[in-house]
């Protein structure tokens, strides 16, 4: 049986006995663990520990930590991806899938033709939930470090960011596919747009800005499709899937 995983953000240090998180309680009492359960505790600055659950109390749990195992799932390929917000749910499966595929970095984006409308505050709730939802897929998927999800930018203010890394953008007639980029690609930023494409003002501007439009395959994906098709496609020529 699977080890459960929990996030808690405090100092773990081996032979120490912590109380554990108000979230990491409630996925103990989720999976109806009792005292004497193995867990596995990370705190997203990299490793893990192993730990034996000591009480299971309603409002509050305990863990002795046996161990610690500097456990490294990240790819060598460093990558953020600028995802324009869609509607509904597809933003937060983008968000949990791209974390289980190895993503760095996100940047939720407004552009022009992006069809979430949302205030200041719900926009901050909306950035907290997505936090969540990436800690939780840290969980499943057994990575140590947290990706970042960064506040929500104008398309433009990210394009115009002066970081140092090769930009994709995907475009269906595109002179490049993902196979024929340089082999020495560290670093990616990826630029995936709104249900109705970016447009003919941000499509100038990627260009402007020496991003380089990519051919994933000769489909229209939905924006969800095509992140999540890409990220995969650009892990297996430059990182670590297979």
């Amino acid at each position: 049986m699977r080890i459960p995983r929990f996030y808690d953000p405090q100092t773990l240090t081996v032979a120490t006995e912590v109380n554990l998180s108000k979230d990491a309680i409630q996925h103990i009492h989720v999976l109806r663990l009792r005292p004497g359960a193995q867990i596995i505790l990370f705190n997203g600055l990299g490793g893990e520990v192993q730990a034996t659950l000591t009480s299971a109390q309603k409002r509050s749990c305990t863990a002795l930590i046996n161990s610690f195992n500097q456990t490294d799932n990240e790819s060598p390929l460093h990558l953020h991806l600028g995802q324009v917000i869609s509607r509904g749910d597809r933003m937060e499966f983008v968000i949990q899938k791209a974390v289980e595929l190895g993503v760095n970095e996100i940047t939720p984006l407004l552009s022009e033709r992006c069809g979430v409308k949302l205030d200041d505050q719900r926009m901050a709730k909306k950035q907290q939930q997505w936090q969540k939802i990436a800690l939780a897929a840290c969980e499943q998927s057994g990575r140590n470090i947290i990706p970042v999800i960064h506040e929500t930018e104008a398309l433009t203010t990210w394009c115009e960011s002066a970081e140092q890394a090769t930009k994709l953008t995907l475009h269906p007639r595109a002179k490049y596919s993902i196979n024929t980029l340089p082999p020495e690609i560290k670093r990616i930023r990826l630029l995936i747009g709104p249900e109705g494409g970016l447009s003919d003002q941000e499509v100038t501007l990627t260009e402007t800005l020496n991003f380089t439009e990519t051919l994933l395959g000769p489909r229209i994906l939905r924006t969800e499709t095509a992140a999540l098709s890409a990220i995969t496609a650009l892990q297996c020529r430059f990182g670590d899937l297979a």
